[in-house]
């Protein structure tokens, strides 16, 4: 592309950007896209970025607030996140939010143990306190990594309101115990033939919870029916898990499109539940239409993608992007938090481009006949850091090749971001990182 080409690229995306101030309208826009849809995915470009965290929690008040949405469902564990949800709607023993979140434990726990999930939590406690008596907004986990603590909620929950149903569910349930405490053991065991499958007791497992389901809910009223809820959903979730641990053993793609459509079909569930609509936390990578990834060359789908097939325009997605600044991660899977630098973008992804504008932060429209959108079609770099951030390899680790205005109905560009500041401070993460000196080929 010459020169002349991207300064009028440069120029086009100036014109078309509606710059944030940190003012009580700077979401108005957002509001107008979202119009009457009542899913809304907003995603993040980290899992450990502030502004990320800060902007989407904004924008998910006014949507409850403005727009009558009634439940968030984010990219957790489904046990940990309904804790919280136990806590927003005052029908926990938690003291205070912090307590809320004490179920996020396993890695990467600053992606919800962090300080802007946590005024958020608080902000919803008290906003459901407030309206006592209309239905609280609730908080649910999309993900499916909780398979052992999901057993333990189903046998939780049948060892009350029905003994015997807890003896056959943890007979079949045992299953598990010949391969290790860590799912992917199972996973690998199970397909490897060193352990028989758990399949066909998971499966099992599920169809008499729900056939047992009209006994149940009819014992104490509405509180009987949210227990079975979230003990139904924990029995799915296993059901999903199994499968999931051991397509991972061999078949990336397909490991990835049982765990998203675990999520979608998660999220469809809380729809029938809730009755309401519904704002979804995740990452780029999973709120975005895969269709217009690299990632959809490769055959994966992702929750964006099934909820424009399942509800069309009643679905609206939210993309960030940052060009540089700090970010928490983690160098490897299971190694501690570290405040990172976050080398600034390629020269040839959107990321450089919206850079190149000069406007420190700024929301575009990239719906169909928008002017950004027509000039952003062609398909550029997009920078994705998940819990994992390795600088070293840039390229190759973190950039994917997309058209952003078939990924997302909007973006929100902020150039220079920081890292969101975990609950649990490592020393890793009060040292940070020195500044970088990567050659730029990488």
């Amino acid at each position: 592309m010459s020169a002349t080409t991207v300064r009028g690229l440069v120029q086009s995306v100036t014109d078309s950007a509606a710059e944030l101030h940190g003012t009580a309208g700077d979401f108005d826009l957002v509001l107008d896209i979202v119009s009457d849809a009542s899913v809304v995915l907003i995603g993040e470009a980290s899992h450990g970025t502030h502004e990320f965290y800060r902007i989407r929690a904004e924008i998910t008040k006014r949507l409850i607030r403005d727009r009558g949405f009634v439940a968030v469902a984010a990219e957790a564990d489904w046990p940990d996140a309904y804790r919280i949800n136990r806590y927003v709607r005052g029908t926990d023993d938690d003291g205070d939010a912090t307590e809320a979140l004490g179920g996020f434990r396993r890695f990467p726990q600053w992606m919800w143990r962090n300080a802007d999930v946590l005024d958020f939590v608080g902000w919803l406690r008290q906003y459901n306190d407030e309206r006592a008596h209309a239905a609280p907004v609730g908080f649910y986990g999309l993900d499916l990594y909780s398979l052992h603590a999901s057993i333990d909620a189903v046998l939780t929950y049948l060892r009350v309101v029905d003994p015997e149903a807890a003896r056959r569910a943890a007979q079949r349930y045992a299953c598990f115990d010949h391969a290790g405490s860590e799912p992917a053991e199972y996973g690998y065991a199970a397909t490897m033939g060193l352990t028989p499958s758990c399949e066909n007791a998971v499966v099992q497992q599920l169809v008499e919870l729900r056939r047992s389901a009209g006994v149940y809910a009819s014992r104490d009223g509405r509180i009987a029916k949210d227990d079975l809820f979230y003990a139904e959903q924990n029995a799915r979730l296993v059901k999903n898990a199994e499968a999931y641990y051991r397509a991972m053993v061999r078949d990336h793609v397909g490991s990835w499109n049982l765990r998203d459509g675990h999520m979608a079909e998660t999220l469809e569930v809380l729809r029938g539940h809730t009755k309401g609509k519904i704002v979804v936390w995740a990452h780029n990578s999973h709120v975005g239409d895969a269709r217009a990834t690299g990632m959809g060359e490769l055959g994966e789908l992702n929750i964006g993608q099934l909820a424009r097939q399942r509800y069309g325009d009643g679905a609206r997605s939210i993309g960030f992007t940052t060009y540089t600044g700090t970010v928490t991660a983690a160098s490897d899977w299971d190694a501690d938090a570290e405040r990172k630098r976050v080398r600034p973008a390629l020269p040839e992804s959107y990321e450089a481009l919206f850079h190149a504008t000069g406007i420190p932060t700024f929301a575009l429209d990239l719906r169909s006949g928008a002017s950004a959108a027509q000039v952003l079609e062609r398909r550029r770099l997009e920078r994705a850091i998940g819990v994992i951030y390795r600088p070293e390899t840039e390229r190759q680790s973190h950039y994917f090749v997309a058209s952003l205005p078939r990924q997302f109905d909007a973006v929100l560009h902020y150039d220079t971001t920081r890292a969101v500041e975990p609950l649990e401070r490592t020393p890793a993460w009060e040292r940070g990182e020195v500044p970088e000196t990567y050659p730029s080929a990488l």
